[in-house]
């Protein structure tokens, strides 16, 4: 299983909008070094929307060549169309990947019906853990309880990500299915509470930024220390918010490239964080003491 800090990676592009692989393998060592338990290659945070599925793939394989085994790597390989999802998962375990993760049918608005066999689908046509992704506020679709409690019966279907920050229902979740999958968090404004209530990880926009941090929150909740893991928290708490003041991935890639870590490069329909809002997210950034004098 692939439990902890999991940082869902952001892809640096140049200012044309091209993949800037140099800069992507300096953010896979920034991890390796930090101690982040295991890189999400190309999911939302990652331009998935826009990278084409040539680019998508060899993303993913570069990231899986340069982490070498020293950190997990997990790929994006969601879809709406259910070919094109198994497509992607095969291409992804071809590349070595250790670990998919499956967003939600988005715009197409399944039935629950539909997202069962959908993911059952890729499941029997590709063998390799899969992590079920639930984003209702992009996917505009919610998988149900019951639907995530047929597929926890799916043997290679691992884990799956929550993001839809209700804690009430991430307890009644684990409480359900944890006993054969994994709950992992993926929302950064409520994960203490929910690995605290006994989920196992954190898929996080905030560990770009901050991976030392949120490993070391990730490792005291887990553990059930409370009080460790809401101190750390403090610390950053403020940038669990100011990282969607605009939609994911524009903030954290600002931020990235405030740090140095980074170009600008972003494709369309993102753009460039909004003027107005860079002032808070940077005095954030040195509150946390991530920006160097």
């Amino acid at each position: 299983m692939i439990r902890g800090s999991i940082v869902a990676l952001a892809t640096p592009m140049f200012d044309d909008g091209q993949v800037d692989f140099d800069a992507l393998s300096n953010l896979v060592e920034m991890h390796v070094d930090a101690g982040t338990n295991a890189i999400v290659a190309v999911g939302t945070t990652g331009e998935s929307a826009t990278l084409d599925n040539e680019e998508h793939v060899a993303v993913i394989r570069f990231v899986v060549e340069q982490a070498a085994k020293r950190i997990a790597v997990i790929g994006g390989t969601g879809a709406n169309s259910t070919r094109e999802a198994i497509e992607l998962t095969n291409a992804a375990k071809g590349a070595g990947v250790d670990a998919c993760l499956l967003v939600s049918p988005y715009y197409n608005k399944p039935t629950q019906e539909g997202l069962f066999q959908h993911h059952k689908a890729i499941a029997e046509a590709v063998a390799i853990p899969q992590m079920l992704y639930n984003v209702p506020g992009r996917t505009a679709v919610d998988m149900a309880e019951d639907t995530v409690d047929r597929l926890a019966d799916v043997d290679n279907i691992v884990a799956i990500k929550d993001a839809t920050g209700d804690i009430p229902r991430g307890r009644a979740l684990i409480a359900r299915v944890a006993d054969r999958i994994d709950v992992l968090s993926g929302d950064d404004e409520t994960f203490v509470d929910l690995l605290l209530a006994g989920g196992k990880g954190n898929i996080s926009v905030t560990a770009n930024v901050a991976p030392a941090q949120m490993r070391a929150i990730c490792d005291a909740a887990m553990a059930g220390d409370a009080d460790q893991a809401n101190s750390i928290n403090a610390g950053i708490q403020h940038l669990h918010t100011q990282l969607f003041c605009e939609s994911n991935p524009i903030p954290v890639k600002w931020a990235l490239h405030q740090m140095g870590k980074m170009g600008q490069g972003i494709r369309l329909p993102l753009t460039p964080l909004s003027e107005g809002l860079r002032a808070d997210l940077q005095a954030g950034l040195n509150q946390a003491g991530l920006l160097s004098d």
